[in-house]
């Protein structure tokens, strides 16, 4: 949440804070603002998007070589001018970009209250500038041991850049809880929330650490801890290219993320899957083998779309590996005080690997002698560095704010752990391994293949674009998918869906049913197969509209829905790659017809850094 960029060095800073700014606007896109430092310090800010900022300051004096940019998701105070960042002390000279929540403002704004300080903002960012103002004027100490003591203060997650009109060439940054990423160029150096800003500049990076404050200036990074010890900077070299981060002729992100699932999901196959050697290669599985095979049990952890991976996991890791296996909110896990027992797995899948509620989780569980197995997106994150062993989904980079590739991505690699695991631990045979092996390696042709259909599931949007509600249903492997999917048309349609498993329909959301209310059906062939034929013609009995994702070759199915879209027949473990595919394109067609900006839709933010 929020997005966060910063340049020093011998270029024009405007150029590159804002095109850095619209490349990091999926995290955020109430408002945005630039503080630039030449002859003084100018700061333009502006409610709405990053175009709104750069129509309302053309003709402005906008040179300079050190500036920063902000885009902004609201957690304190409304979006507004006054609102967004970047935000400027009392004195004028200082001022500061934030991502995260300072939970304790409140009894800060008070003590700075009491000692004459006036509030512009409604924010909690402008609270800790004038903090930091009061600390550097009262210790009579330079502005880096003034964020120093002031950090010590503050209780929440934090990623702040500062700069000081004293001193034009310096940025100073500071990290808890949100990332932050600082681009190592000749002479120059970027920030960012992540590393889209500075792909056409550098592949260098530093990936700052939580409670580690940064000196940056054209020619030097110094890193130090909130103990004023210097850190050496680990510097990582990016395996990124810029055609990852734009459009590729497709109209949103999100289409070109949903058409690019069939080499994303061979990213994630190769190197590991050999179906004909019958082999799957995983380092953090090999390397925590022993653990996973006396595991009492796995406990998985995520918010979302990756809450929903999880559903199918407990499912595959259960039939498969015959390990007991739990799922959980990370936001409801952390404070619920949970049982965690040493020798318990904990895998936390996020696909930002930044997601702070799992963050915590993962920390809480760790400490209580849990094993951490990591399932992430983005290389170098934190729950990456704070995992015991996992594994990356290598989807790229992913632009539009529902998650697509990096879903498909990350039930790949489910479904390979728990390949790995069974075999090791002997609960599969090996004609069943061999021939999931296969399946699995499959997949990505299957989904190219349903891809070229694609019209057909606009035509179905088209004509079901002005529901008011929507029931997705579903059964075994398919329920999550279900979930899934009603997610999916909540977020980018902003139609009120409502995800079942399909035998539930019957105990209270059968209610809902007449004939205005599309109910979608995950209903390819598996071991449910009677019985979601059964559910079908509940529905059609009460004239509900059905729309049925079903198995090519199947017979039944199109004689009793009113729309069907085919996928290619896959094993029941492996199905849900396939299914989940038409229920993206069926959110995104909807999405467009009802004219919502898909990649941005209101009110969410991609990486949600906050809790």
């Amino acid at each position: 949440m929020c997005g966060i960029v910063g340049y020093t060095g011998p270029k024009e800073a405007y150029p590159i804070v804002i095109t850095g700014l619209k490349r990091l606007e999926y995290r955020g896109y109430d408002s945005t603002g630039v503080a630039l430092l030449n002859n003084g310090l100018k700061v333009y800010k502006k409610k709405g998007r990053v175009a709104d900022l750069e129509e309302s300051i053309l003709g402005k004096d906008l040179h300079a070589h050190t500036g920063i940019g902000h885009t902004r998701w609201a957690t304190h105070g409304e979006p507004s001018d006054t609102n967004a960042h970047p935000h400027v002390s009392t004195s004028g000279k200082l001022a500061m970009i934030h991502n995260g929540i300072i939970e304790n403002y409140a009894q800060l704004k008070k003590e700075l209250t009491n000692k004459g300080y006036t509030f512009k903002s409604e924010t909690d960012t402008e609270v800790l500038l004038n903090f930091i103002e009061e600390i550097r004027k009262n210790n009579q100490c330079d502005l880096e041991e003034a964020v120093r003591v002031a950090l010590k203060r503050v209780s929440g997650a934090y990623v702040i850049l500062l700069v000081d009109e004293d001193n034009p060439d310096t940025i100073i940054a500071a990290r808890k809880g949100s990332p932050l990423v600082i681009g190592v160029g000749k002479g120059e150096h970027f920030l960012g929330s992540d590393a889209s800003p500075m792909l056409e500049y550098t592949k260098e990076v530093v990936y700052v650490n939580d409670y580690e404050l940064a000196i940056v200036r054209p020619d030097e990074l110094i890193l130090k801890n909130l103990g004023n010890e210097k850190i050496t900077p680990f510097v990582t070299k990016l395996d990124m290219e810029l055609a990852a981060i734009e459009k590729g002729g497709y109209d949103h992100f999100m289409l070109k993320e949903i058409f690019e699932q069939p080499s994303t999901i061979h990213d994630c196959l190769r190197g590991r899957l050999d179906a004909l050697a019958g082999t799957i290669t995983m380092s953090g599985v090999e390397n925590n083998i022993e653990h996973f095979k006396k595991a009492p049990r796995i406990i998985i952890i995520a918010c979302g779309t990756s809450w929903h991976a999880g559903l199918v996991a407990e499912y595959i890791i259960e039939e498969l590996c015959r390990i007991p296996v739990e799922v959980e909110y990370a936001s409801e896990f952390r404070y619920r005080n949970p049982v965690i027992n040493k020798g318990d797995i904990i895998i936390a899948i996020s696909q930002s690997g930044e997601t702070a509620d799992t963050l915590v989780a993962i920390e809480k569980a760790k400490e209580q002698g849990a094993i951490i197995f990591g399932i992430v997106n983005v290389v170098g994150s934190s729950i990456a560095r704070l995992s015991n062993g996992g594994a990356y989904t290598h989807a790229g980079m992913e632009i539009g704010v529902a998650s697509t590739k990096a879903f498909t991505g990350q039930l790949a690699v489910l479904t390979m752990v728990a390949l790995k695991i069974a075999r090791e631990k002997g609960t599969i045979s090996e004609e069943r391994y061999r021939n999931l092996l296969l399946e699995l390696q499959d997949v990505p042709e299957k989904v190219e293949a349903l891809l070229k259909n694609a019209d057909e599931i606009r035509l179905i949007a088209e004509k079901y674009k002005d529901a008011k509600d929507a029931l997705f249903l579903g059964r075994g492997y398919n329920f999550p998918i279900a979930l899934e999917g009603a997610l999916k048309l909540k977020e980018i349609s902003y139609i009120h869906a409502e995800g079942y498993p399909a035998a539930e329909m019957k105990h209270g959301p059968i209610a809902l049913v007449d004939e205005n209310l599309p109910v979608v059906f995950v209903a390819t062939k598996d071991s449910y197969h009677e019985k979601i034929v059964s559910n079908i013609q509940e529905i059609k009995a009460r004239k509900g509209m059905v729309i049925a994702i079903a198995t090519e070759g199947d017979e039944t199915i199109p004689g009793l829905a009113d729309d069907v879209f085919f996928v290619p027949p896959a094993d029941e473990i492996i199905a849900p790659m396939l299914s989940c595919i038409p229920l993206q394109l069926l959110s995104y067609y909807m999405g467009v017809a009802k004219g919502v900006d898909v990649d941005k839709p209101r009110n969410l933010a991609k990486s949600v850094t906050v809790e």
